[in-house]
């Protein structure tokens, strides 16, 4: 039996996914990796601005959501989905890869991430930082409720 998600899902706010795409500067040429999607919406984004797209996830409901999302959107053609470990996941062809997972999972992706990613990849994290590793720009982005830190690396 496969196993469950390790991180609760929590929707990324909308004005919270706006700019994370915007900080990756995500365009026509980029192929967008969400590692944990929940239901689509930044890989969905991305797509809106011409960018093809990887909804990964080990939950078959967010899947599920994420290929509804993504037809509503019109954009299915530009996504692909996968529900699968995202720590199994392949990297090699991301140019941004985004993330709103936790402080352990960053941890624990940062050395594939550095690995994987080619040169001017680009990685985009919701709340949680990568220790040691300096953003080249980080960001707070209001929302009604809080402030949301996002983050970003560009690989060497």
């Amino acid at each position: 039996m496969p196993r469950g998600p390790e991180v609760r899902y929590e929707p990324t706010p909308p004005e919270v996914v706006r700019e994370m795409v915007a900080l990756a500067g995500v365009g026509a040429g980029d192929v967008v990796y969400d590692l944990g999607c929940g239901d689509g919406r930044i890989v969905i984004a991305a797509a809106q601005r011409g960018a093809r797209g990887v909804c990964v996830d080990i939950d078959a409901q967010r899947i599920a959501e994420s290929r509804k999302n993504a037809a509503d959107a019109g954009v299915t053609g530009r996504i692909a989905f996968r529900q699968e470990d995202l720590m199994e996941t392949p990297l090699a062809d991301a140019t941004v890869v985004m993330l709103f997972l936790s402080q352990d999972f960053n941890l624990r992706l940062r050395p594939r991430l550095q690995r994987e990613l080619r040169p001017g990849a680009r990685v985009v994290s919701h709340w949680h930082n990568m220790g040691d590793w300096k953003p080249a720009r980080s960001l707070g982005v209001r929302t009604a409720f809080a402030e949301h830190a996002v983050y970003l690396w560009v690989i060497p």
